[in-house]
């Protein structure tokens, strides 16, 4: 069975209606409960800034505990924190309630296995048809315990401080953090001030409905124009929850994601951390980083789009650094997932080493030409009428073939978002421009 409410990153929608009410989250927990909890019987759950937080959060937590599961509630802490810390907290698993980079009115549910690790889609759906086809089943002999643990936040303080290295890791960096209202408004700007940073902070007031609002990595403009005004060498954005991260130079010029982890590469080479270790990212990713990686000497792998692929592959292949265009990036050697507190640290680092400006460092390498479409429809279940057409299919593998060996074509379903996202990238703008063109045509025609 396919997994038709959890997307690529969990379970996501608009609070308080389905499937981001108290009754399903509740009966997700008890699921959870009877069908992962049966080791320690003992669950995490974190969660972000937004005000519905508290309201999925209790319902979950009765959920498990309706299964005799006790429940651990860590607060809220970024997405990163909690698979951080999960492998130390004697849990069968943990959960974030957080919709990441969306507005405050959505939220979701990010299930993660005992080892800080997303769980695969065959778990997923198996969860998912035990919610909606399945009763909940009680036993007056199975009621679990509300725990609260007030340290997993001063743990992932300690690692990012490691991190750094030393207490004045960041001495001379003055830096603009802008912390999206959301789960690093505290911690992040905690830890680069204990690693010698002058530091100014931006949108770390979360009020429960401004997580995202005007800020952080989706809408970075505030802390571009902020790293101008103030004199500042460079500017770093998150999302709510932690697990992206956008940057700018002194200018306020926005960097390129493909462009941090060829620098992270590139820096972690030069620096003795890479030790062989390949850099992984997605088929989305400018082709330009794919050639620049591997002129230092370092394998490059491409995957399927979404964090998890990446970090599949990072295992897989021994990965030092991975990461997406949209700002998720992992250092294997710090984090289980994208961390925006850990990338930020390593990139802060590598600039105060090279004695440059981020201007005169980025960009890194040249990006090919690309072209990245997004047409909305009307609903999910029209996107998947497109999405297998065996017109639109064959259509897409003939552009395929006709960029094949000069560039690549993606064209996928959104995981959270009725879009369907064509990406055409290569050496030839010309040919990538055209074939763009006919792909686009093609789909929008079943508007």
């Amino acid at each position: 069975m396919g997994n038709k409410l959890f997307g690529t990153d969990g379970v996501r929608g608009v609070a308080n209606v389905y499937p981001m009410t108290a009754d399903f989250a509740y009966k997700l927990a008890a699921a959870a409960g009877r069908l992962i909890c049966v080791g320690r019987r003992r669950v995490a759950i974190g969660k972000d800034t937004r005000i519905s937080g508290d309201m999925l959060e209790a319902a979950m937590a009765a959920g498990f505990m309706s299964q005799g599961v006790d429940v651990v509630l860590l607060g809220v802490l970024p997405t990163p924190a909690v698979t951080t810390v999960t492998p130390s907290l004697d849990v069968d698993m943990s959960v974030m309630i957080t919709a990441s980079h969306n507005p405050y009115h959505d939220n979701g549910i990010k299930l993660i296995n005992a080892n800080g690790d997303k769980f695969s889609d065959d778990v997923t759906s198996t969860l998912e048809a035990a919610v909606t086809s399945a009763e909940v089943v009680y036993d007056k002999e199975k009621i679990g315990r509300l725990l609260h643990n007030d340290t997993a936040a001063e743990k992932y303080v300690d690692i990012a401080l490691k991190a750094g290295g030393s207490a004045t890791a960041l001495k001379g960096l003055k830096v603009v953090l802008d912390c999206a209202n959301g789960c690093f408004s505290k911690i992040m700007p905690e830890v680069f001030q204990k690693l010698g940073a002058e530091v100014i902070v931006t949108a770390n007031m979360p009020d429960g409905r401004n997580i995202n609002r005007d800020c952080g990595s989706q809408h970075p403009q505030a802390m571009m124009d902020k790293v101008r005004s103030c004199g500042a060498m460079l500017g770093i954005a998150v999302d709510g929850d932690g697990d992206r991260i956008i940057v700018c130079d002194e200018n306020g010029v926005k960097v390129n994601s493909e462009q941090v982890i060829a620098f992270l590469a590139q820096y972690m080479k030069q620096s003795g951390q890479l030790n062989g270790r390949a850099v992984v990212s997605t088929v989305l990713s400018n082709t330009g980083l794919d050639k620049f990686v591997k002129s230092l000497g370092v394998e490059y792998y491409s995957t399927a789009v979404g964090e998890r692929y990446v970090i599949e592959k990072m295992r897989e292949v021994n990965g030092a650094v991975g990461g997406e265009e949209s700002g998720h990036v992992v250092i294997a050697d710090f984090s289980r997932t994208g961390d925006a507190l850990m990338v930020a640290i390593v990139l802060a680092k590598g600039v105060l080493a090279s004695g440059k400006k981020m201007s005169e460092i980025f960009p890194v390498f040249e990006l090919e030409p690309f072209v990245f479409v997004n047409p909305r429809f009307d609903s999910q279940d029209k996107i998947r009428l497109i999405m297998n057409d065996e017109g639109v299919r064959a259509f897409v593998e003939q552009a395929k073939k006709d960029i094949e060996g000069r560039g690549r074509v993606v064209v996928r379903a959104s995981g959270t978002e009725p879009l369907i996202r064509i990406w055409v990238g290569g050496e030839d703008e010309a040919l990538v421009r055209a074939v763009s063109s006919r792909l686009v045509e093609k789909i929008e025609s079943f508007k």
